[in-house]
């Protein structure tokens, strides 16, 4: 297979091998723990879940991206990357094992959010910094299958922590033991990022300004500058657009998804409905995978721009179709093609803003990346909640979800013909 092939090449690259074992380890670390807080908030027995309640768990925990995002990026290009991934590592270890402890004393909600958001808060330097990071291990020629592969295997690494964790709650209904577990594999991250040379994944000591004092003082002018900066790299502005809409459109649908696996296709208890959901999430991980095998030769064949349009309209003509109906065996076959034409768009956004921005200034795109992500999906869980009924089913939701992407199917056309 192509795929094997490539990944032989790139597994060829030690310092390559290295970073990608590091994002494994964090992305399965962050499937665990994200599971750990979705069961816990809404399959828990004694909670009454509801898309508002949903929405406002994804805008505590995510929403302040958009103040810690544009920071992220400011450091890292001024940190060494390598110590972003020890030590933010080493932090979310110990936050998460503190998480754990709250879900054993059974503190107060409020705490569970403030513990949850700092683990949160520092994946957003990790994630970041191992986007920026690629191209210091991989040469300009090997990019394309480097993002095909490396994000793609993060993903499916946290799909597989996500399904290790929905494993542990079915056999062990404490949400706490599946929060450790998530210590422990931060941990393990941390302590293999030790294998990559502390200056080897940037940036530059001519370019970085090392100082966190300095760098505070100096975050508004660098987001002026990076918004500058991509401003004047019209691709890279286009395809995060697009992306941004894209990742909307996932958020709603995760939400519906969410409320029918709580409601709508369980018997009356949560178990049924965990049980669906990690299904679900599972078929999504294929559909992953599948966009890393075809996604390189995709884009040799029609250009990054063409095959984000294809993605589009493939998802607006196949998700009402299986989406309308509300029953189980086609909305997980639309999990599956969601999750092959998302990944899809995303290793080709990826791509074209790491080919098109200089290396600078790609901490501060990709937190900016960051932010666009985390917004587009609160704001989908909040419109999701204005529209969906208890049990989940909106016809009116799926309808608009299509819409959408067939916009952003027409829009990637037009620039690609431009």
């Amino acid at each position: 297979m192509p795929v094997v092939r490539d990944l032989r090449v790139l597994l060829r690259l030690r310092n390559f091998r290295h970073l990608l074992a590091v994002r494994l380890l964090s992305q399965a670390s962050d499937g665990v723990y994200q599971v750990a807080l979705a069961t816990h908030v809404v399959f828990s027995p004694e909670k009454q879940t509801s898309p508002t309640a949903i929405a406002s768990a994804m805008a505590v925990l995510l929403l302040p991206y958009s103040v810690v995002g544009p920071f992220a990026g400011v450091f890292l290009d001024r940190w060494q990357r390598r110590q972003v991934f020890l030590y933010g590592n080493l932090l979310r270890a110990l936050l998460a094992g503190c998480t754990a402890l709250l879900l054993l004393t059974s503190a107060p909600d409020a705490l569970f959010y403030t513990s949850a958001l700092c683990v949160t808060a520092v994946n957003r330097f990790v994630l970041a910094g191992l986007s920026a990071a690629l191209p210091r291990v991989v040469d300009e020629e090997r990019l394309v299958m480097a993002n095909s592969l490396s994000p793609t295997a993060g993903t499916l690494a946290a799909t597989a922590g996500g399904g290790l964790a929905f494993g542990l709650r079915l056999v062990l209904p404490a949400d706490a033991a599946t929060v450790l577990l998530g210590s422990l594999l931060y941990l393990c991250a941390a302590l293999w990022s030790l294998r990559l040379p502390p200056g080897l994944l940037g940036p530059d000591p001519d370019t970085a300004r090392p100082g966190i004092g300095a760098a505070i003082g100096t975050t508004a002018r660098g987001l002026v500058d990076g918004l500058r900066h991509l401003r004047e790299r019209r691709t890279a502005a286009h395809v995060l657009a697009a992306m941004t809409l894209l990742r909307f459109c996932y958020g709603a649908l995760t939400v519906l998804v969410l409320m029918l696996c709580r409601y709508a296709w369980a018997d009356g208890t949560s178990t049924d409905g965990l049980a669906l959901l990690g299904l679900a999430v599972g078929i999504s991980g294929a559909g992953f995978f599948a966009a890393a095998v075809v996604t390189p030769g995709a884009v040799a064949r029609l250009g990054p721009y063409r095959w984000m349009a294809v993605c589009a309209g493939t998802a607006a003509v196949l998700e009402p179709a299986l989406g309308l109906p509300f029953a189980p065996v086609p909305v997980l076959v639309a999990a599956f093609v969601l999750g092959l034409v998302t990944q899809g768009a995303k290793i080709s956004t990826d791509t074209v803003v790491q080919s098109s921005v200089d290396d600078a200034y790609r901490g501060r795109i990709f937190s900016l990346y960051d932010v666009l992500f985390n917004v587009a999906f609160v704001g989908a869980a909040a419109v999701a909640a204005l529209m969906l009924p208890p049990d989940g089913k909106s016809a009116l939701l799926v309808v608009t979800v299509s819409v959408i992407y067939a916009a952003v199917a027409v829009f990637m056309t037009r620039f690609q013909n431009s």
